[in-house]
């Protein structure tokens, strides 16, 4: 099979044939038709997360079909559509894993950082963390849904009953999210990089009530704010911007240093959380929403030897929405 391997000498993406993998007794092998390129891929490719493995095939955003089951799988069959996301195996039986919490399982493997993923033509994935997918949405525009919508709505869900919310960032997370915020009548306050008026735009017309430049102060203030870009600057810019008792959530598996910051602005119970990953709940929980609320997913498609321009394009945002590879014809 063709397959994208990362390789450490130069932080690049190498177009191999190796053998199709074999699935294991709880495994399912999956014929891929799309994955999608998440920022977490960049973090593995530019070296951000420790250990990355020399020849490790990235992509956790997996859509494709169920073409062989593991000896002990019952809950799919052959020829479901299905999705793999970031989360792809825990130990089961540590106190994360028995109370639904299996995100912060100190085992827990990665689809595309320490379990290959999807830029390839098959995948073996764990059943548990395997998903069958809305028939609403098409591959293309499943394949965010993954991780940007997974990862964003754990984000949202952190941000409890928040009525005026803002987003730092307006990409791929933020643009499901916003969407969804606008859905349960929640007001969404987009912070994009100064002078991206383009980005700007884009937020407005995905369910954003007001945009504007990061460094520039909220129209008033906010209950709750989500922080998807990678930038620790960012944390104390929305403290600042957050009322008495507001949460400002950290929605990366990556971010750059957060610099010292006066007491004041975390004063008033004002509270920094992180977001580890997701749980397979999340997965559930986030799929069947999206069936009941279709969201507008932007997607911008590679064939899949072009992921590295993929990756470089998505480095220095040369386009809003999601970028996915077609491996392919759906």
């Amino acid at each position: 099979m063709r397959a994208m391997q990362f390789s450490r000498a130069d932080g690049r993406l190498r177009l191999v044939d190796i053998p199709i993998p074999t699935p294991g007794p709880t495994q399912v092998l999956i014929r891929v038709n799309v994955c999608g390129v998440c920022r977490t891929d960049l973090h593995v490719v530019d070296g951000d997360l420790p250990d990355v493995p020399d020849g490790i095939i990235p992509g956790h955003e997996i859509v494709g079909t169920v073409e062989a089951l593991g000896a002990d799988v019952r809950e799919l069959a052959l020829g479901d559509r299905v999705g793999v996301p970031w989360l792809g195996a825990t130990c089961g039986c540590c106190r994360f894993c028995l109370s639904e919490r299996e995100n912060l399982c100190a085992a827990a493997k990665f689809t595309g950082y320490t379990l290959n993923g999807g830029y390839a033509e098959y995948v073996v994935a764990q059943a548990r963390f395997t998903f069958r997918l809305p028939e609403n949405y098409d591959d293309a525009t499943a394949a965010p849904l993954l991780c940007a919508g997974l990862i964003g709505y754990r984000s949202l869900s952190m941000a409890g009953d928040a009525r005026r919310l803002g987003i730092y960032g307006f990409g791929a997370a933020a643009h499901l999210i916003a969407q969804i915020a606008q859905a349960q009548m929640r007001e969404v306050y987009a912070f994009t990089r100064p002078g991206d008026e383009k980005g700007m735009a884009f937020a407005l017309s995905h369910g954003a009530c007001w945009a504007g430049p990061s460094d520039a102060p909220a129209p008033q203030q906010l209950d709750a704010a989500i922080i998807f870009a990678p930038v620790g600057d960012l944390v104390p810019q929305a403290l600042a911007a957050v009322d008495r008792g507001g949460v400002v959530v950290c929605a990366g598996i990556h971010m750059s240093d957060i610099p010292a910051f006066p007491y004041r602005l975390i004063w008033g119970e004002r509270q920094i959380r992180s977001v580890a990953n997701l749980t397979r709940e999340d997965g559930l929980t986030f799929l069947s929403l999206a069936e009941r609320v279709p969201l507008r997913v932007e997607t911008h498609a590679y064939p899949l030897e072009q992921a590295n321009a993929a990756l470089d394009d998505l480095r220095r945002g040369a386009f809003s929405g999601a970028a996915v590879l077609r491996i392919r014809a759906s």
